[in-house]
């Protein structure tokens, strides 16, 4: 097993997270000791239920199970959680246990961050996404038709556990919008700051063939160096207000297909692709990189075999960009490549970036 944890001194915020393994008919027993055995509910989404219910053996009568999907995180999802929490009497010392990906940890960690002000919040991540990025760092929310997370809140688990077995029984098309995350990590590692030197790029372009073969314990490797740039960034900066911006990379644009295409036809990783893609045409554009070092991350894409996904209209972009949590009402904010695993944040006016989108 791997051990690391998340230290956020000011806040005094200290909790495990545990990479390993070992056989799925031991988590449930891992779980219920890391909460004292506490009154709990559980939160399954759809598929993660059917494929593990009897494995994991959790009572049905603490049972929630939401359906699948990214469109699924909503209001209406949010209040199931919460009557549910309330209908079993769960008290501010009790839990709600999130076994599923980013939708299903995203939702059910804002509803412990809102119910009575606070409950224990234990992530179980089953997708390659949610392992190596969203069960970590504490960002919950849910989706309007808005824009995407766009209410939610800042709010650290108690515990994240994650089994890299989970990952034998994931589709191709979510196992791909996992490594569109680890991709955007690799990409970042240098202003991550962690404690020791990063590789992931090498180890990316070293191991493609057994990360996409799903080789175990390459993938438990994979995390953990995924996740230690995460909490690099975390320990630093829990709420974004500077150096976690970094982990925006891709998303700005990557949020506005999303949401133009309603969250169906695309996954997340497919889209932060998309958005670094975009990024990297605007920072070239721009000459914040060369084109060597565009050709070296277009190369490392392509060897994870994503392909470009479709264009929208200009003003729907910008309509959309300009919803987006981290524009302000001068702004729009991208982060951009600046050379080999680096990255920096821009701002570009509606104008320039319409000026940009015509050229």
């Amino acid at each position: 097993m791997i051990n690391l944890s998340v230290n956020i001194s000011e806040k005094e915020i200290n909790y495990p997270i545990y990479i390993n393994n070992s056989d799925l008919n031991k988590l449930k027993k891992s779980i219920l000791d890391e909460i004292n055995h506490k009154n709990y509910i559980v939160i399954f989404s759809k598929k993660v239920h059917k494929l593990y219910s009897k494995i994991l053996d959790f009572p049905k009568d603490r049972t929630l199970v939401l359906p699948d999907g990214e469109h699924q995180k909503n209001h209406k999802n949010l209040s199931k959680i919460l009557d549910f929490a309330l209908s079993k009497n769960l008290k501010r010392e009790d839990a709600i246990i999130a076994i599923g990906g980013g939708v299903i940890g995203d939702i059910s960690g804002f509803a412990a961050s809102i119910y009575m002000r606070g409950i224990n919040f234990i992530q179980v991540p089953t997708t390659l996404l949610a392992a190596t990025d969203s069960s970590v760092g504490g960002k919950t929310a849910v989706n309007t038709k808005f824009g995407k997370n766009l209410i939610g809140s800042f709010y650290q688990p108690k515990a994240v556990f994650i089994n890299v077995n989970f990952l034998k029984t994931l589709d191709e098309k979510q196992f791909k919008s996992g490594l569109g995350e680890v991709l955007k990590y690799g990409f970042i590692e240098k202003c991550c700051e962690p404690d020791n030197d990063a590789h992931l790029i090498n180890f990316l372009t070293e191991h493609y063939q057994k990360i996409l073969s799903k080789d175990i314990l390459t993938l438990k490797e994979l995390i953990k160096m995924c996740i230690e740039l995460k909490i690099a960034v975390v320990q630093k900066d829990e709420k974004e207000s500077g150096l976690r911006k970094i982990l925006n990379y891709g998303h700005t644009y990557g949020h506005v297909v999303e949401n133009l295409t309603n969250y169906r036809k695309y996954t997340h990783g497919e889209c932060v692709i998309e958005g670094i893609n975009f990024a990297m045409k605007l920072a070239l554009n721009l000459n914040l990189i060369d084109k060597e070092y565009k050709f070296l991350c277009e190369d490392l894409i392509k060897k994870y075999e994503y392909k470009p996904l479709q264009k929208f209209d200009k003003n729907k972009i910008i309509k959309t960009i300009t919803n987006d949590k981290k524009a302000t009402d001068e702004y729009i904010k991208f982060i951009l490549p600046t050379g080999y695993a680096s990255v920096c944040e821009y701002d570009f006016t509606t104008e320039e970036l319409s000026e940009y989108l015509s050229a």
